[in-house]
């Protein structure tokens, strides 16, 4: 463990403020994604045929490689956090788009027609009916791109010290010292591994009504006599 957190000055942080860097260049997309992403998802389910280009579009970026989005984008934003975290801003939209809208289209018709019949709006029915019931599959997506782009991050480091734990990665190779990288993938893991649990634990509080793993695994098993027939 001899040397596993010191850190090498050029980093100019600690790894306190390494971890706290990475978090923020990686959340920050996924927040700025998803406040895109809802009403571009609205918009899909009410114009149905306005998802298929969309879904093609954020498709297409997705597969533009983070390199070539710096090249692009360093002649106007520099080396700074907000060349790293415009593409994983971008690569959010392609999971997060499709989840909202199967959330969204999941919701009854009969729950829809309801909402109507009480006066509701397109937009109060969308945020006070539809995105309710659409939670699951809106934190299952935000939990993949979260996950995404905690790992993404490190790729910021091809453009000076913009790739928070990702740097420890490069500065193992230039000062031959490889518990450097092993700090970074592991702290790396974990950060993934908690926020994850922590998302999880936002959708049982926002979904009291759902079942949890256990109590789903028991109401499915049948009762012992039932099964001996």
């Amino acid at each position: 463990m001899n040397g596993f957190f010191d850190i090498p000055s050029d980093l100019q942080h600690s790894w306190l403020g390494l971890v706290g860097l990475h978090l923020r260049e990686a959340l920050l997309p996924v927040l700025a994604g998803l406040v895109i992403a809802l009403p571009l998802s609205q918009l899909c389910v009410r114009f149905r045929w306005l998802y298929p280009p969309v879904l093609w579009v954020t498709t297409v970026l997705y597969a533009i490689p983070s390199l070539a989005f710096f090249v692009v984008l360093i002649d106007y934003t520099g080396q700074t956090e907000l060349t790293v975290m415009i593409p994983l801003t971008v690569y959010t939209l392609v999971i997060l788009v499709p989840a909202i809208v199967d959330g969204v289209r999941s919701v009854p018709q009969e729950t829809l027609a309801a909402a109507t019949a009480m006066g509701f709006g397109p937009v109060r029915r969308y945020v006070q009916v539809q995105l309710p019931i659409a939670v699951p599959a809106i934190i299952a997506g935000l939990r993949v791109a979260t996950v995404s782009s905690i790992s993404l991050v490190s790729v910021g480091a091809l453009i000076g010290n913009q790739g928070a734990l990702g740097n420890l990665i490069n500065d193992a190779n230039i000062y031959n010292r490889p518990e450097l990288a092993v700090n970074a993938v592991l702290t790396m893991a974990v950060l993934a591994i908690l926020v994850d649990g922590l998302l999880v634990a936002v959708r049982l509080l926002l979904t009291p009504w759902m079942p949890s793993g256990a109590r789903a695994r028991r109401a499915q098993r049948p009762e012992p006599e039932v099964a001996a027939r």
